[in-house]
């Protein structure tokens, strides 16, 4: 992985912004692709607010939404992600699974840092081609699993698996997306397609694999309203997990929850608390480390790659009528 280095002052740089770019100085230069209701609640206020970003502009499938978003936040409005690209040290992702990764191809190619959303993709093929792309370039990848980068549930994860030996884990992940009155995500083409199973399953997934490790068997039913789905893994450490996702629950019943018993007990992971802004702002914090440092996030490309293929495996199970 080739790494960054923060420019010493704005006169030094040698970066794109170098030859009359918008940079307005400071740290890495950052664009963010996307307009909709994640990018304006959650990504372009953590760029914007990041010391050690530069954020740079927006670019959007919808010129007139950049244009919005870009004012609000005195950046540029770009109607060409090439232009953009040029622009900048790395790209932030808030737009659909299936578009994000083909234009992170595009800005990895182009030797741009990562800074992406769950799901990684859909597909394998889509993932493979991005995680290839990420290695080919050498540039540094975080994918913003929310719960991975709050800080009483990281702290949790990282010592249940300092203290292993555990047998079982279920996970319950159920939003009320489709239920609440007006939630902004309820329209989102594509969570009407693949729905709780590759929405929310990423979050689950993301606490459970770095404890109990990658599955070797995979087991899916879809029981229960609406997108409600039911995940069985078997995990190569010898434990075994269940876990229920939903974007159907009743508007009181939503909420996650993973709980896991083993030979030291049983415990829970904690509430999280504060904003997503502040989360996010930490995942930046981590790619600008990645970069940096040369060293992989454990939250990068190649791990949302892995959390992929055992959804699309899910999935392929569901369609299939295969237990």
């Amino acid at each position: 992985m080739q790494a960054w280095r923060a420019p010493a002052g704005r006169g030094a740089d040698t970066g794109p912004a170098a030859d009359g770019g918008p940079g307005r100085g400071g740290g890495m230069r950052i664009g963010l692709l996307g307009t909709g209701p994640w990018a304006r609640a959650a990504h372009a206020p953590a760029l914007g607010e990041h010391p050690g970003l530069d954020f740079v502009g927006v670019w959007g499938r919808r010129p007139e939404a950049a244009g919005a978003l870009a004012a609000v936040h005195g950046v540029r409005a770009y109607e060409d992600v090439d232009a953009l690209l040029a622009d900048v040290d790395a790209v932030a992702v808030a737009l659909p699974p299936a578009v994000q990764a083909e234009l992170a191809v595009r800005a990895a190619r182009a030797g741009r840092h990562l800074l992406l959303d769950k799901p990684l993709a859909t597909t394998v093929a889509q993932g493979r081609a991005l995680v290839e792309a990420v290695d080919a370039a050498g540039v540094a990848s975080v994918v913003f699993f929310t719960t991975r980068f709050q800080p009483e549930p990281q702290t949790w994860i990282e010592e249940q698996a300092r203290v292993g030996g555990w047998f079982t884990g279920r996970a319950q992940w159920l939003g009320a997306v489709f239920t609440s009155e007006a939630n902004p995500f309820a329209a989102s083409p594509w969570r009407r397609e693949k729905g709780a199973l590759w929405d929310v399953g990423p979050h689950a997934l993301s606490v459970l694999l770095p404890v109990l490790g990658e599955p070797r068997r995979v087991t899916a039913a879809a029981y229960g309203p609406g997108d409600t789905v039911h995940l069985v893994l078997d995990h190569a450490g010898g434990a075994s997990s269940s876990t229920t996702l939903s974007l159907t629950a009743p508007p009181a019943a939503a909420g996650a929850m993973v709980e896991l018993r083993g030979v030291s007990g049983v415990t829970a992971l904690p509430e999280a608390r504060g904003d997503v802004v502040p989360a996010l702002g930490r995942a930046a914090d981590a790619l600008i480390t990645a970069a940096a440092s040369g060293e992989p996030h454990p939250c990068d490309a190649r791990f949302a790659f892995t959390v992929t293929r055992i959804l699309a495996t899910a999935e392929t199970l569901l369609h299939s009528g295969t237990r």
